[in-house]
Order: structure tokens, then C-alpha cells, then sequence
């Protein structure tokens, strides 16, 4: 299959970075001297694996075997890859103690990506990536941000996040219509969340899918937690808790609870 031919047909949601200037920019976003184990999800023609090439050798994942064709052909025959859905990959098969994990993502699956990054958070240290801009704005949100949701808390748990630039869309084949930016995001210290994880991801959940009420109105509590739970926290709405006080309200409600 021709590069002309590849380029214009849209497969798994990819739309195709084409600006070499962007591409270098992605590239020389990660580093590449602590030996870190590189993956990439979903290579496409290999816009972005070219410049991994020169300095590392890195894992390529892709679920298209055309597109697997296409780089063998046209990059190395020995490149790494795995032909697989990312999602459905048992990374633990791959992962080594450090990896850092790069790509511009299918938008129609991206949030789902970050999510199974994070389940394995302890040993992916890094992450760059271009998302749409309205999932990036998400991400990378603060307290206070209409934006600001359950993947800013979730993620901002484990990762300092930081917006690198915007792309604009027509800087892609097929152009999308939407505009995408890319985003890198950082492990911080926190090995684990001083809380119950399960019970934070679900009140970080049950929180924002009633983010207009006051914590007292969108989590379930009976009266008596009501009386020893910080009234502060609870006429909050989620938008304006931190990480932190999400934290301190989980511990404040297993301690009740148990």
C-alpha cells in the first residue's frame, strides 16, 4: 500500500500527524537517557517511530496489520512491534521497572488508554501524548476549572500534568474536526494514595456526576456520617475539592464507616 493511499484512509479513529516540525517536537519531548523502556501506541505510518528510532529501540504496539506492513517496509523489518489492541494487552508482559509511553492517540479511545496507563501507574513514569484538546483541558485541570472532572482527580493522584502545545487540524490527514494538544504527564512521589483507592475512585465518581449539588447532596451519607464528616468539605462542590481533600474525605468516611 502506498504512503498517498494510507494517508487518506482513516482506520481506528487515527487521523495522521503530517507536520515534521511537530513530529520532531513530540520526539524530543521525552528522555531518552534514563533508561527507560519506550513504548509506542499506535505508530500509524510511522511519523513519530522514525525520530525513536535514531536513539532508541523502541516497543511499538499496533492493532492494524496494514499499518505493521507499512513500517516493516518502509522503516526496519526489525522494529519491535506487537500487533494487539493496546487495551486489551496484558502489559505486565512487557513493562520493565522504568517505561515511558508516547503517541498521538486515537481520540475515540485515548481516555480509555489513560486509564489502563494508570493501573499500571508505578511503572510507567512518563507519558506524552496528543489527545483532543477538550480531553487534554480535562486532564490537565485545576480546582476551581469548569473542566476540571473525574480523569483531573484520578490522574492528578499520580502524575503532575502539563500542556506542551496545541496542534492545530490541519496539520492532519484526514483533518479531524477537532483540534488536538499535546500533553506530557509526569510520576510524581506518590507510590500510593494515603486512602482506600476503590472507595476514592468512587466517591471522585458519584462526586462529579452530581457536580452542580454540595458533596452532602451528591455522595451517599447517612445522618450520623453527616455529623462527624468536616462540614467544609461537605459544602464543597466536587469542582473545588483538591486531590488532597478527596483524600482526606475518603479517610473521613472509612473511619466512620468502619
Amino acid at each position: 500500500m502506498s504512503q498517498k493511499k494510507f494517508n487518506h484512509k482513516k482506520r481506528f479513529g487515527q487521523n495522521f500527524l503530517i507536520n515534521e516540525n511537530i513530529i520532531l517536537q513530540i520526539a524530543n519531548s521525552i528522555d531518552y537517557k534514563n533508561n527507560s523502556q519506550i513504548i509506542e501506541i499506535g505508530p500509524g505510518l510511522g511519523a513519530l517511530t522514525k525520530h525513536l528510532i535514531k536513539k532508541c529501540e523502541p516497543i511499538i504496539i499496533e492493532i492494524d496489520a496494514e499499518a505493521i506492513c507499512y513500517l516493516q517496509k518502509n522503516l526496519s523489518k526489525k522494529l519491535n512491534i506487537i500487533h494487539a489492541d493496546f487495551l486489551k494487552l496484558n502489559l505486565n508482559s512487557i513493562l520493565k521497572k522504568k517505561n515511558i509511553i508516547i503517541g498521538n492517540f486515537p481520540y475515540n479511545i485515548s481516555t480509555q488508554i489513560l486509564f489502563k496507563i494508570l493501573e499500571h501507574k508505578n511503572k510507567i513514569e512518563t507519558v506524552v501524548g496528543m489527545f483532543q484538546k477538550e480531553v487534554s483541558e480535562r486532564i490537565c485541570s485545576k480546582p476551581g476549572s469548569k473542566k476540571y472532572g473525574i480523569t483531573s482527580v484520578l490522574v492528578q493522584a499520580y502524575y503532575n500534568t502539563q500542556i506542551l502545545f496545541n496542534v492545530n487540524s490541519d496539520n492532519f490527514r484526514p483533518k479531524p474536526k477537532v483540534e488536538s494538544t499535546v500533553i506530557k504527564l509526569t510520576r510524581n512521589n506518590t507510590k500510593k494514595i494515603n486512602c482506600n483507592e476503590d472507595v476514592f475512585k468512587s466517591l471522585v465518581k458519584q462526586s462529579f456526576n452530581l457536580r452542580r449539588k454540595k458533596i452532602r447532596n451528591a455522595i451517599k451519607l447517612n445522618i450520623i456520617d453527616l455529623i462527624k464528616i468536616d462540614l467544609d468539605l461537605l459544602d464543597k462542590r466536587a469542582e473545588e475539592l483538591s486531590v488532597e481533600d478527596f483524600i482526606n474525605l475518603t479517610n473521613l468516611i472509612t473511619e466512620n464507616e468502619s
